[in-house]
């Protein structure tokens, strides 16, 4: 790499470090060419991207946002995984992880809230936002169907009633 291009990765990290909304921390010391590829595909499908920097210039970058503290973890081999959905990269990072012992989660960071593992861990937990949508619609939808079920009960009762008064009558 040359200086122009080191100047322009970091640039594009301190982008994305000051306007994602987390990041996520790994070492990935032995992990084969194809398993990180399945790494970053996953995190692709999630909405989320893996970076592999070299950590002084991922400090550089760190420099001026909200994740400085993220330099302390910078040590070794390590894998950057972010996203702006606050779910998405740690539930991928947390599931390779499982499935991968070489991927071990070191830390990270959501908005100034520095996480360690366990943060990660219980933040991969969590529901997406995709799917929190989706329960509160479906929160809110709920009520309405029943009100709409018990206002046409009582019609749909004396059509019966009337329906079966007319089958009486009809077989006198």
């Amino acid at each position: 790499m040359d200086r122009a291009e080191k100047s322009e990765l970091v640039s594009t990290l301190h982008d994305v470090f000051a306007n994602t909304g987390v990041v996520v921390v790994a070492h990935y010391s032995g992990l084969s060419v194809s398993q990180m590829t399945d790494l970053r595909g996953r995190m692709r499908e999630a909405g989320g991207q893996v970076k592999v920097a070299k950590n002084r210039l991922a400090k550089l970058a760190l420099e001026g946002t909200e994740v400085a503290h993220l330099g302390d973890l910078l040590k070794g081999p390590t894998v950057i995984a972010y996203s702006d959905d606050p779910v998405a990269a740690p539930k991928v990072a947390v599931d390779f992880a499982k499935a991968n012992e070489k991927l071990v989660i070191l830390g990270g960071a959501m908005g100034a809230t520095s996480l360690d593992p366990d943060g990660v861990k219980s933040l991969a937990t969590l529901p997406s936002l995709d799917e929190l949508r989706a329960k509160i619609v479906g929160m809110i939808n709920t009520p309405a169907t029943r009100v709409a079920q018990v206002l046409a009960a009582p019609g749909g009762q004396v059509a019966r009633v009337l329906a079966a008064r007319a089958e009486q009558g009809e077989a006198a």
